[in-house]
């Protein structure tokens, strides 16, 4: 009868896939997905996080690069993938915002299994130093005063940065040129250079300059003052109220991954992340971690196709 008991007992859990994948998961490698090519910040973040992960789960962790579309190709064979915890990745914002803007092969919510909001990167709105204005009200009082004069930079249509200027524009009333750089470099590049008067530039990218003084920060995008930059006001704080913009980081995975699996890698990311020598590592990059839990990231995503979705309608924001 034990036999028999345990003999019933294997075959349940087989034929419920969640338990038997939990219960022999991991059994080979895995494959960390990142949609952007090698060198920027969610491929450096991957490859901080790869060496200590790949311990914890006691098998290989390759990351595979598949740049793109704005993080599109990438997130899509991703979104792919069989749900049995073999694949994941670490995406950003964009994830949202590129549906939006146009037609892509995969929904930001229901193609996804959320696992961990990672990290958040604050933008900070830099001016060049010729332009007369030392605060974020006198950057508006300056745009209303002179309408169509003002041109900010963004690395693309669609990205964090564009959508912190559009958002700028709808709250203040400001009549600005957005003018898309093909890539952060070189639109921070013609910020520095006096080419372009503003950008709502990527933390990490556009710090160092603030530091040199070859730009000027007025504020920043976050809800929160920044730890790297605390003398500088949020946007919230200086004028507008509910000014809140964030590029977010987050580790996902395709629908219908098992929970106790989604669980695990919750749980590993953030003994990586969460430590104090990790969060001063990603804050070097100009990131703070966040963590929480899966179901939290879900409502992150949620609450993101619907704020920057308003942006996007109301903005009339195309992909061009």
């Amino acid at each position: 009868m034990k036999r028999r008991d345990m003999l019933i007992g294997t075959m349940a859990a087989l034929a419920t896939p969640g338990i038997a994948t939990a219960q022999a998961w991991p059994a080979r490698p895995l494959r960390m997905v990142i949609p952007w090519p090698p060198g920027g910040t969610t491929d450096i973040l991957a490859r901080i996080i790869q060496p200590p992960l790949s311990v914890a789960l006691g098998q290989t962790v390759v990351i595979e690069n598949r740049g793109g579309a704005s993080g599109a190709i990438g997130t899509a064979e991703l979104l792919r993938a069989a749900p049995d915890g073999y694949s994941f990745g670490i995406v950003t914002s964009t994830l949202v915002s590129a549906p939006l803007l146009s037609r892509q092969p995969f929904h930001p919510v229901n193609d996804v299994t959320p696992i961990l909001h990672l990290a958040d990167v604050a933008n900070i709105l830099a001016v060049h130093p010729s332009l007369p204005v030392h605060s974020v009200r006198e950057l508006i009082d300056y745009g209303k005063a002179n309408p169509g004069k003002l041109s900010f930079a963004s690395p693309g249509i669609g990205s964090a940065v564009h959508i912190s200027g559009e958002m700028f524009k709808l709250m203040t009333g400001v009549d600005m040129v957005h003018v898309p750089y093909r890539g952060g470099g070189p639109a921070i590049a013609a910020l520095v250079s006096g080419e372009i008067q503003l950008m709502f530039g990527n933390g990490s990218s556009t710090l160092p300059h603030v530091r040199t003084g070859a730009v000027r920060a007025l504020g920043v995008t976050s809800a929160q003052r920044q730890p790297y930059l605390p003398e500088v006001p949020t946007i919230a704080e200086a004028a507008l109220p509910g000014f809140d913009i964030v590029e977010w980081y987050a580790v996902i995975g395709p629908a219908g991954m098992p929970d106790p699996v989604v669980d695990r890698l919750n749980r590993e990311f953030m003994a990586i992340v969460g430590t104090p020598e990790g969060r001063a590592r990603l804050l070097d990059l100009g990131s703070l971690v966040v963590g929480g839990t899966p179901a939290q990231m879900g409502a992150l995503l949620r609450g993101d196709m619907e704020k920057i979705g308003r942006v996007v309608r109301e903005a009339r924001i195309t992909a061009e």
